[in-house]
């Protein structure tokens, strides 16, 4: 966020603090020091000053990886810009979480090796989008429960998906849940179990349940709402 005439306010995620923020003192100028890696999506090492406010003070900044390719595709940034969206609602605060530290990064190693690219198991798209998701979920104890009814322990008959209950319902505890389509099931498990390299494959109308119940999870539970997966171009 731009700050006074030169500076600008930054949202660093961290491996060991969490999220934090911190001031770059005359960044907008156009000689300023740290030139131009104080922008989105930048893996840096970063020199705070911490002075008696919560507002750190940026001294230093070398670049790890500027994910290079991933500025010249506009899909791909919006990809980016959800992901770290998605980051930041979930993980707020200062408590570190280096899991998800790493997991951010590796998403965005592989929006870069794939910037450009539009295959149907992108790392750009919606299934990409919904992997990286559920892992969040993951990494924040938010997990649901695919393998039984959430509400019962039914192992069989899962039809639903109930945010309220934390997971898939069976036929007999359907009440206040939405339709749970066999292959959204089992996007969500396979997700789960897989690297970020490995998105699995489902039809339109399931990933859009899946996102329904990421979405549901969320908000019954954490009382977070993020933006859509994807873009209307994606």
């Amino acid at each position: 966020m731009r700050y006074g005439e030169a500076d600008r306010i930054l949202h660093l995620y961290t491996p060991q603090r969490g999220r934090v923020s911190a001031i770059a003192k005359g960044v907008r100028r156009a000689r300023s020091r740290f030139g131009g890696r104080l922008e989105p999506f930048f893996r840096l090492h970063v020199e705070l000053h911490e002075g008696r406010g919560e507002l750190l003070t940026v001294t230093g900044a070398q670049t790890i990886d500027g994910y290079a390719r991933l500025r010249g595709d506009a899909r791909g940034l919006d990809a980016a810009a959800r992901a770290c969206d998605a980051v930041g609602r979930l993980f707020e605060t200062s408590e570190p979480h280096p899991g998800v530290f790493n997991l951010l990064c590796r998403k965005l190693s592989l929006l870069d090796e794939h910037a450009g690219t539009d295959g149907p198991g992108s790392t750009d798209g919606h299934g990409g989008a919904l992997a990286f998701r559920l892992k969040l979920l993951l990494a924040a104890g938010l997990a649901p429960q695919l393998g039984a009814c959430a509400s019962c322990g039914e192992r069989e008959h899962l039809v639903g998906f109930s945010g309220a209950a934390g997971g898939v319902v069976c036929g007999a505890c359907e009440a206040g849940s939405f339709p749970l389509r066999e292959d959204a099931h089992g996007f969500m498990v396979d997700a789960l179990g897989r690297g970020l390299t490995e998105v699995p494959q489902a039809s339109t109308p399931a990933l859009g349940q899946v996102e329904r119940a990421i979405a549901a999870t969320l908000e019954h539970h954490a009382h977070v709402r993020l933006m859509p997966a994807v873009g209307h171009a994606g």
